[in-house]
């Protein structure tokens, strides 16, 4: 078998990861498990066994059976659960938590839930300041004892608030944490992560752009509210969300444990590439509020459960309704307080991960019982969460949850034409060129040779099939959104259709581009994230 060639894109605050000939998920020595392993069967389960398609299908084409995704993907093990009518209707896993030991994912298997984390930290924030232990809108380094925030005169002058930072506009640095650790290395205290002090790996978490003025995704950000969430209550960041989150809720199956407590080690997956465990099984993530909480596809349904039923105005859950719809209120285009927000069609919220060797997704529509979580430790996750949640959306009737398989369209230059220019914003640059032969993308600055055709699924829908994405184009074509595949980034229009030259795409002399401050933009297929044997974003 050949093996993989694996390679890491990074957009913004967005990782995908880039696979050649895939790998089998499934290793030779582990037996084909017995329908039971994974958990209880139904008419639903079984759906998604047999009925797994791409965003694009041929006319005629079959659908995929689950088994032959997972391999194609080289995922060993998927975990699902999803919420009906306000309840869990079912949770079950597929394949392998294990592949050394062949050990079946079942529905109590807790995956890493990466930056599902900050969904966690931003309720356990906002009870807080229902408790009048920390203010939303003052400084921050109000409720910082241990650590204060570097003032900044000219980005920050009145300093940078909670709401800013549970929705990534306090203009701090640090995207992301990029390696994790491997199980028995030291770690750094947080204190040590937020100034970039070794045994951390990262920078220091400093202002890089004037606070409350843009959406700059930050897992920095998050690592101040951990701290000021610690100083506030006088517990530890762990314990603290166990006492006010965790534990009411009956997330009997998640921790913020970085390295895995005994508890969770019971029935914990981990983390593979290329077919193989990870170096230690899997990475140590101490950033808990950026993406250090283990947790079941159950457990954090049974989240999304208490925060659909607080937004639609039941009492006694863990935010108050008003609180709750200041969390799914956008702050800055499609964000709110720790959620993502999903505003094409029935409003949804949710968010998605990537830590070394995990993917995971979680949705829910707003003021509806509605939604799904899917887990997974290896491979293209992201590609086979699409196609289980694309199964499930269309078992349900839920066209909004994912978008529907579809054929390609056939547009005319003209159509094609409205949606050319240049597009920027959530740290993306991005030349879009009508050709006749189709809607052309790349990057700012790459070579004209990495322009990729973007496919058609409506005149205002198209695909990237190279990074798994679906965007809509609004009306007026001003800007367009990451509605399948990723995270629901905006990216608006900056400058008029571009010309063609010789050296490819480029803009009039008179038009000076937008600058966002970002490194010098990289081929689609060669904008590497550095250090990681696997994609992450946290």
């Amino acid at each position: 078998m050949m093996r993989k060639k694996h390679g890491i894109l990074l957009l913004g605050p967005i990782a995908f990861a880039a696979f050649a000939t895939p790998a089998a998920a499934q290793p030779k020595s582990c037996p084909v498990l017995a329908e039971s392993a994974g958990g209880p069967t139904n008419a639903h389960t079984r759906y998604v066994e047999a009925n797994l398609q791409p965003a694009i299908v041929e006319p005629g084409a079959k659908p995929f059976s689950l088994t032959e995704r997972m391999r194609q993907y080289d995922v060993p093990g998927l975990s699902v659960a999803v919420i009906h009518n306000g309840r869990i209707e079912w949770a079950r896993g597929w394949g392998f938590r294990d592949i050394a030991s062949c050990t079946p994912v079942t529905p109590d298997t807790a995956f890493q839930a990466a930056s599902i984390s900050k969904v966690v930290t931003a309720v356990l924030a906002l009870r807080l300041v229902e408790q009048g232990k920390i203010g939303l809108d003052r400084d921050i380094n109000e409720a910082l004892h241990s650590w204060q925030l570097p003032k900044d005169p000219k980005l920050a002058p009145r300093g940078v608030t909670l709401r800013q930072l549970l929705s990534h506009t306090a203009g701090l640095g640090v995207h992301g944490f990029d390696r994790g650790y491997l199980p028995g290395a030291p770690l750094p205290t947080t204190v040590q992560t937020l100034d970039g002090l070794p045994p951390a790996d990262s920078q220091p978490v400093r202002s890089i752009l004037p606070a409350g003025a843009q959406f700059q995704y930050s897992g920095g950000g998050y690592m101040v509210a951990q701290l000021a969430l610690s100083d506030a209550s006088g517990m530890s960041f762990a314990n603290l969300a166990e006492r006010e989150v965790l534990g009411p809720l009956g997330m009997t199956r998640s921790a913020f444990a970085m390295p895995p407590s005994p508890a969770i080690r019971a029935d914990m997956a981990f983390g593979s590439a290329h077919g193989a465990p990870i170096p230690g099984n899997y990475v140590v993530v101490p950033q808990l509020a950026a993406g250090g909480l283990w947790a079941s596809a159950g457990d954090l349904a049974r989240l999304l459960i208490d925060l659909q039923a607080s937004g639609a105005g039941e009492k006694g859950h863990r935010l108050s309704p008003a609180m709750t719809r200041a969390m799914m209120t956008p702050v800055k285009d499609n964000w709110g307080l720790g959620l993502a927000l999903y505003r094409d069609g029935v409003p949804r919220f949710g968010h998605d991960g990537v830590n070394p060797g995990f993917e995971s997704f979680m949705a829910a529509y707003v003021g509806e019982g509605d939604g799904i979580v899917v887990l997974t430790n290896g491979g293209d996750g992201r590609r086979l969460i699409n196609e289980v949640v694309r199964a499930v959306a269309a078992d349900y009737g839920w066209p909004d949850i994912a978008v529907p398989a579809t054929g390609e369209k056939t547009l005319s230059t003209a159509q094609l034409s409205r949606a050319a220019g240049r597009f920027e914003g959530s740290g993306l640059k991005i030349d879009i060129e009508a050709r006749p032969e189709g809607l052309f993308a790349r990057f700012v600055g790459a070579p004209a040779s990495t322009a990729e055709r973007l496919l058609a699924l409506s005149p205002t829908r198209f695909r990237s099939e190279s990074l798994g994405i679906t965007v809509e184009f609004a009306g007026d074509f001003s800007s367009f959104t990451f509605i399948d595949g990723g995270p629901p980034m905006k990216v608006v229009r900056t400058e008029a259709a571009a010309r063609a030259t010789n050296d490819g795409l480029s803009l009039s002399p008179a038009a000076a581009p937008f600058q966002c401050g970002e490194a010098t933009a990289k081929p689609l297929k060669t904008l590497h994230l550095p250090h990681r044997a696997a994609r992450a974003r946290r």
